[in-house]
């Protein structure tokens, strides 16, 4: 079935070492139950991105095409059941904005026993990472194309993830554009719904002010524990795979902070 663009644990335990203190803050599977509308439901809102439609290599359209039926899903608005997508009941980590899918791949590999939903709208991202899925023999991956704070508000129950990943997002630089930045106050109460007690955040960026901006709003929300202290960015990546992109980075000078939190269970998360 030819592909086409869908409608718009503990683990911080393996976290160890030293903090680093910041600088002050300047399937087509379905659930028969009705989703739980406890939380807002985002109707409104910027957009954290912008589609821009890349060019598809010859291999990324043969995946796309050949695979995206088995592995895609749609970002439609209707509830999954997570345990009849993936064929089992396993904890589920959402990677939000995968890129070209080869750390979200290298992940799934080391971790057979987790299962892997990546929300991407870059095609020839997800082109890529089917491409990786069907060449190594993962099960443990899906995907979808889409909207995350729309898949996340009506596609996702709460605490139904065990993590959620959010490796360096549009950092929209300019002082205007700071709206549209993924990482703000609501999205992060719509994360802690969605993450099981004792679930985790994992938030990495290479610019100095979106790691300060992501701090400050992390830090203010009660749901949430640093899992390195209070205040303190990660001292190691853990287990998210460095890349390409990012030594490139390294290499320039762009230090990258990674931040990791873990949802509470006591009543400061309710």
């Amino acid at each position: 079935m030819p592909w086409r663009p869908a409608a718009t644990l503990t683990w911080p335990g393996a976290f160890r070492g030293n903090a680093t203190p910041a600088p002050p803050p300047p399937s087509t599977a379905r659930s028969s139950e009705p989703m739980s509308t406890d939380q807002p439901l985002h109707h409104r809102y910027v957009r954290s991105f912008v589609r821009r439609e890349g060019r598809l290599t010859e291999g990324q359209k043969r995946a796309l095409d050949a695979h995206y039926a088995e592995y895609g899903l749609p970002a439609d608005k209707q509830p999954l059941d997570l345990a009849a997508t993936f064929g089992r009941s396993a904890p589920v980590i959402l990677e939000i904005g995968f890129g070209n899918g080869e750390s979200l791949a290298e992940m799934a590999a080391t971790h057979p026993e987790r299962d892997y939903l990546g929300v991407e709208v870059h095609r020839p991202g997800i082109g890529r990472l089917l491409h990786l899925v069907t060449e190594q023999g993962l099960t443990n991956v899906r995907v979808i194309d889409g909207d995350a704070v729309e898949v996340m508000t009506h596609q996702l129950r709460p605490g139904s993830l065990a993590g959620i990943q959010l490796y360096f997002p549009d950092p929209w630089p300019k002082k205007r554009h700071h709206k549209r930045r993924i990482v703000q106050p609501d999205w992060v109460e719509l994360a802690a719904s969605r993450l099981q007690p004792g679930g985790w955040l994992h938030l990495a960026t290479d610019w100095d002010d979106y790691a300060e901006h992501m701090l400050a709003v992390m830090e203010a929300n009660p749901c949430f524990e640093n899992v390195y202290g209070a205040g303190c960015y990660a001292d190691s990546p853990g287990e998210r795979p460095r890349t390409k992109f990012e030594e490139r980075g390294t290499r320039k000078g762009h230090a990258v902070r990674d931040l990791v939190y873990r949802r509470r269970s006591d009543d400061r998360a309710t």
